[in-house]
């Protein structure tokens, strides 16, 4: 078949994604503190936009002496582009002398940035490694303790078997025990155990427990104990429930998990991007704009783009550039505010009593609301946190599934959670709720037809534990 070229019209729609609407798109999803460090990074590659560091004041004489001030610093400013010696502009201006650069000096604490006051955390494998260089090994058996710690898992516990470690390290398997024996002795105390049984044994050697009973409970019993099988372990050591509960709390002063300390994840601190105040009656929302710049165009080079010179296509790709993200940060707190007025609306009932009264709630209400796309209140309400009378919650919190009522109504699940939490703190220990008894309660409370198998769901998803577990025996 012989080829040849041919020319074709095609009429076709497309959504083409400039790069305007791409920024204005991330501004939505980015969360505060990323927001901020945004609008920071734009400060330094942007000339044409300036943070206004103050507000003006009333006043006439105020305004007038400002722009008369404005005035003679911008002609300092263009009389120093044309005579200074920058080489003594730098000199003088600089946050280092001449006179200091070339003197080694230490800044103090007090003078150091908030950064390089902060402490990097410790990893496990670095903690190991640390108490190894000072440990009396030798280099033979530093190498493997090195190989013994590099096979400790997340959770404090040896992956592999000792004959692995002796292949790896070349070396024989009486060597590795011995050096085993030496890093479960580490801190924290436990740590390379194999089994949790060792782990909990160690830890008691090491706080020299050496009651038989504790040791054959901790090496043979632990699933009893997990089990609450008290009476069954009180008939087998031939002692009394008061005994064995005295055993169970040594036992829980234990680490089982002795890695975990160093995996723990940081905690989160967030600041709310709004508040909601009630005030006479009704609610009031207040944006939380602390923190965020304040920008404004340079007079400066607004100034230099009137004249003629190279940079002028420069300056005005950097002045569309700079409008562009005043007007995407002003479009994006308009959208959170009219996306708070939809939520308040909607759950009044939560901003008045508290989860409790949380209702159904999916993006597509309140995209209808307030006029816009869902994907754009999906994005709004992304990170995004406001603080209430009840506590300080993500905007994402308000949008949940609704469960039937007997009246035809409907009850959003979290406030299902929240009654069923509430039911659990204010049970009887030695006779916890089953989830057969939940079922009734939720109906004589809130009037609402659900399953045993969906309170077990929502149970399992807020971390609490089956009634048998929760019982309290001893």
């Amino acid at each position: 078949m012989a080829l040849e070229l041919r020319q074709q019209l095609k009429l076709s729609q497309q959504l083409v994604m400039t790069p305007q609407l791409q920024q204005a798109i991330r501004l939505l999803q980015l969360s505060r503190l990323e927001l901020v460090e945004s609008v920071q990074q734009e400060l330094l590659e942007n000339p044409l936009l300036e943070e206004v560091t103050e507000e003006e004041r009333p006043g006439s004489d105020l305004v007038e002496d400002r722009a008369k001030g404005s005035e003679e610093e911008a002609a300092m400013r263009r009389e120093l582009m044309k005579t200074a010696e920058w080489d003594d502009y730098i000199g003088d201006f600089a946050s280092t002398t001449r006179q200091a650069a070339g003197r080694d000096y230490e800044v103090g604490e007090e003078d150091a940035g908030f950064e390089g006051r902060l402490a990097s955390q410790p990893t496990l494998a670095g903690h190991l490694a640390w108490q190894i260089s000072l440990s009396g090994f030798t280099e033979r058996q530093r190498g493997i303790a090195e190989a013994i710690v590099g096979n400790v898992n997340a959770m404090g516990y040896l992956q592999s078997t000792v004959e692995e470690i002796a292949r790896q390290a070349q070396c024989g398997v009486e060597e590795v025990e011995k050096v085993l024996y030496a890093v479960q002795r580490f801190d924290p105390v436990g740590i390379a155990a194999r089994t949790p049984q060792e782990c909990l044994l160690t830890q008691l050697e090491v706080y020299q427990c050496t009651d038989p009973v504790l040791l054959e409970m901790v090496r043979n019993h632990l699933e009893d104990l997990e089990q609450k099988r008290y009476k069954l372990l009180a008939k087998h050591f031939d002692i009394t429930l008061e005994d064995i509960k005295e055993y169970l709390e040594i036992i829980q002063t234990l680490d089982p998990v002795p890695g975990s300390h160093f995996t723990a994840s940081e905690p989160e601190y967030v600041s709310p991007d709004a508040f909601v105040y009630k005030y006479d009656g009704d609610f009031v929302i207040v944006l939380n704009e602390e923190g965020l710049p304040k920008l404004q165009l340079s007079p400066y080079y607004m100034e230099e783009m009137g004249r003629p010179g190279k940079d002028r296509e420069y300056l005005r790709d950097k002045m569309r550039s700079a409008q562009w993200l005043m007007k995407s940060l002003y479009q994006r707190q308009r959208t959170l505010y009219k996306v708070l007025e939809s939520l308040v609306k909607f759950q009044r009932g939560f901003f008045e009593e508290g989860v409790s009264k949380l209702r159904p709630l999916i993006l597509k209400d309140v995209a209808d609301d307030i006029g816009m796309h869902e994907s754009t209140v999906s994005r709004i309400t992304t990170r995004k946190y406001v603080a209430t009378e009840h506590g300080i919650y993500e905007l994402k919190f308000f949008f949940n599934s609704s469960l039937e009522l007997d009246d035809g109504s409907s009850v959003g699940s979290e406030s299902v959670k929240a009654l069923i939490r509430k039911i659990v703190a204010e049970e009887n220990s030695k006779k916890p709720v089953s989830d057969e008894k939940v079922v009734e309660l939720l109906k004589e409370r809130l009037q609402v037809n659900i399953a045993r198998r969906t309170v077990a769901k929502y149970r399992t998803v807020m971390g609490i534990e089956s009634s048998s577990k929760r019982r309290a025996v001893l």
